[in-house]
């Protein structure tokens, strides 16, 4: 039975037994009262409560449905390999959950991974090589909350509103959407190349990919992704009232399945934790509680290598171990196809495997054919991870940094994200202890192929030789499973101060204390940092420099919106257009207020003009220099051909096009929410900002909807009372479902850079104007 009230429900965050004002007298007379409280604050944040973590899980999942059922339903599909079925096979899944290009080659991907029964056998192991008994509980309760929304019948959705793919779920389609996160980064970055390759003979040969071109593939294998993240923890050192202070700032996509959202869960006496979950996860994934904060970047350690095969003469599906052949594995997978008529028709394809993995024809843009020599396969250590949710239920659960770093070598379940975390005695982290493959630089040096050595040192890619048994990456002291890097062999960084990362590697967390002599593949060293992790510590040094941190100021400075390239460039680039003769456009970049606001007149042309040239390598007349990596490279090149050709082409794309060259930015980069034209503010990662927008261009138009960039921002800051002073964001706002009253509120807020007062203690939910309870009975 579901109640609902428009009361205040204080004693409900007291203990998940008690009666909230509204409750049926039917509910008393049995003598149970809710076992799961929701109460709604401003912009649809859930304050779920209750008495154990199956109901925590039943509340959640209950919630998360509300608000968008279309885009977790329309997940349970691509998990369960069935998007060809309803949707046809050539189409293109919206990319949350693998990368593969069509309908079909994800249905492949997936029900090759549903037919080995993996998640069913790690689900079934115990902690901590399988999810802990909580997690089981709160997934189980998930799933149950999730088909009680769906049985309601309350769906307005357009998008899936009667859609016969609406379906019950069940507690694995939970711990599956947790195992596809997991390899996201690894066998799902490789989806299509596992299901293309092919043995020769049954396909035309592939020529040679030139080996500078397999480089610079691989240093864009997580460039070009459609994710990131900056994070800043403030120490006591650094604070004004001598507590810790977090920034978290994730770029994430604004659309499809991969989205945030945000609520906050208890259950009294063993967790309370506030902060955004990835969509269909039973947990808060960033977040915090009373006395601990954290956030998470994309790392730069690739959470996978490949393996070189050599193949047995005359036999291109088996391949020599120790010179002894060994056979592939034929996976035979068929799917369910949707005929023009409607009719279904199974497709089957053959997929190939290894000991060592899949047998893949290309990693993202390398291409690996497959010979009568040789072939490739992926080594994914995460294959094996469905330990995650755990790493997340722990840092819920810790106190202070010291414990987080304890819950991050014991769970081991982070997959491809760093942990930078503030704590209320002032100590900030930086911990990239995550699943990466067991390959040091002794064991990377003896066992790579020459490929293998050139894209190890340019990425963190190894591919071993597979023709030799001791170059399997083996078991390291401490791993909870084969073949992963050790926990100690991570960086770990606690200061006083200040720690930072924009999604450069570990090395200038702090650039007063430089993190040196760890394994390539975790990440580069003494190497170029982005103008975006330049933006962020110049950021931070400017502020210290007129005082420690208050809350405010981070506030101000994650939407500062200061351009680091503009900074850097716009004189040199204003002397080159006035020696170029471009009139108005010159005087319109020298007007330039160096932000990319929504209203900035000039950023918008430097924009269209930046993208252009800003990966050319003669930008900059002072090179980078190791010694002074915050500050160079410099000295903008006004000589630079590229520079020049990328100016001219940016004032004649924006005058065809009607735009004019001091437009605001806003009136040409917006999103359009129910007939609203919105704009937004902030730029791409190229222009040196830490509010990364990326928007999709229209010639004529400008940027009309947002891909991906800037999502849930909280800003944490601990003041000794255990209800932590928290402003929080969710730009794309709560709900994906354009009839919700959630589906702009929060965007029209980021659009005005205005912040959410976050509700933690009791007393702050019971003050929320126009609070909202729901009351449910189960699981």
């Amino acid at each position: 039975m579901l109640r609902t009230s428009l009361r205040m429900a204080g004693a409900a965050v007291l203990a998940a037994a008690l009666l909230a004002p509204g409750t049926s007298s039917a509910a008393a007379e049995n003598g149970r009262g809710p076992s799961v409280t929701i109460r709604y604050t401003e912009y649809g944040i859930p304050h779920i409560t209750a008495s154990s973590h199956r109901a925590l899980g039943y509340g959640t999942g209950y919630a998360a449905a509300k608000d968008n059922i279309c885009l977790l339903a329309q997940g349970v599909v691509t998990l369960r390999g069935e998007r060809s079925r309803y949707f046809g096979p050539d189409a293109a899944p919206d990319g949350s959950l693998s990368s593969a290009s069509t309908n079909l080659a994800s249905d492949v991907f997936f029900t090759r991974i549903n037919d080995s029964g993996i998640v069913e056998r790690l689900a079934d192991r115990p902690a901590p090589h399988g999810p802990a008994a909580q997690v089981r509980e709160l997934a189980r309760g998930w799933a149950a909350g999730y088909n009680r929304y769906l049985r309601e019948g309350e769906i307005t959705d357009p998008g899936c509103k009667d859609a016969p793919w609406l379906r019950p779920i069940t507690e694995q389609d939970v711990h599956r959407r947790m195992y596809a996160l997991a390899v996201f980064i690894g066998s799902g970055l490789v989806a299509d190349g596992a299901v293309s390759a092919t043995p020769p003979g049954e396909v035309a040969p592939t020529p040679d990919q030139p080996r500078q071109e397999a480089v610079e593939a691989a240093r864009k294998l997580l460039a070009g992704a459609d994710m990131g993240s900056n994070a800043i923890a403030v120490g006591a050192k650094a604070t004004a009232n001598r507590r810790g202070l977090l920034l978290g700032n994730p770029h994430y996509p604004w659309h499809g399945g991969r989205r945030f959202w945000q609520a906050h869960q208890t259950i009294p006496g063993k967790l309370n934790v506030s902060g955004a979950t990835l969509l269909g996860s039973p947990l808060v994934n960033i977040g915090h509680n009373a006395t601990f904060a954290w956030s998470h970047t994309i790392a730069t350690g690739l959470p996978f290598a490949l393996t070189e095969l050599r193949l047995a003469p005359g036999d291109p599906t088996s391949y020599l171990v120790d010179g002894e052949a060994r056979k592939m594995t034929k996976d035979e997978v068929t799917v369910q196809v949707k005929q023009r008529d409607g009719s279904l028709k199974p497709v089957t394809k053959t997929l190939w495997r290894t000991h060592y993995g899949p047998v893949v024809s290309s990693v993202d843009d390398i291409e690996l054919p497959w010979t009568n020599q040789t072939a490739h396969a992926v080594i994914d250590p995460n294959a094996t991870n469905l330990r995650v949710a755990n790493t997340s239920l722990a840092l819920g659960e810790a106190r202070t940094t010291d414990a987080a770093v304890r819950a991050l070598k014991r769970t081991q379940g982070l997959p491809w994200v760093n942990t930078i975390a503030a704590d209320a005695r002032g100590k900030a982290l930086f911990a990239q202890i995550q699943v990466l493959p067991n390959i040091p630089d002794e064991f990377a040096g003896r066992c790579n192929t020459p490929l293998g050595r050139e894209l190890f040192r340019a990425a963190g890619l190894a591919v071993l030789n597979g023709a030799d048994s001791s170059c399997t990456p083996g078991k390291a002291p401490g791993a909870v499973q084969p073949g992963i890097l050790g926990t100690d062999r991570y960086p770990v960084l606690t200061r006083g101060d200040y720690v930072t990362n924009s999604n450069d590697s570990h090395w200038l967390s702090n650039p007063d204390e430089p993190l040196t002599g760890y394994d390539r593949v975790i990440g580069s060293e003494n190497t170029m940092r982005s103008l975006r992790t330049r933006s962020g510590l110049i950021a931070v040094r400017d502020q210290l420099a007129k005082g420690p941190f208050t809350r405010a100021d981070m506030q101000d400075l994650i939407f500062a919106n200061r351009s680091t390239a503009g900074e850097l460039a716009v004189s040199g680039t204003v002397a080159m257009c006035r020696d170029m003769g471009l009139g108005k456009a010159c005087d319109v970049l020298a007007a330039w207020d160096r932000t990319v606001d929504s209203g900035s007149r000039g950023a918008l042309l430097f924009d269209r003009y930046w993208r252009r040239t800003a990966a050319e390598r003669d930008l900059w007349r002072t090179p980078f220099d190791a010694s002074d990596p915050v500050n160079t490279p410099r000295d903008f090149n006004p000589g630079s051909p590229a520079a020049r050709r990328a100016l001219r082409d940016a004032v004649d794309e924006l005058t065809s096009s009607g735009i004019p060259l001091d437009a605001p930015l806003g009136d040409h980069q917006y999103v359009t929410r129910d007939g609203e034209r919105i704009p937004i503010g902030g730029g791409t990662e190229a222009l040196g900002i830490l509010n990364k927008i990326d928007g999709r261009w229209t010639p004529g138009k400008g940027y009309v909807e947002m891909a991906h960039g800037t999502s849930y921002v909280q800003v944490v800051s601990f003041d000794g009372d255990r209800c932590p002073d928290t402003r929080t964001l969710l730009t794309y706002s709560q709900s994906a479902d354009p009839t919700s009253p959630h589906y702009a509120d929060q965007t029209r807020l980021f659009s005005k850079k205005t912040w959410v007062t976050e509700r933690f203690c009791g007393r702050e939910i019971d003050a929320a104007p126009g609070l909202k309870t729901i009351e449910l009975r189960g699981p």
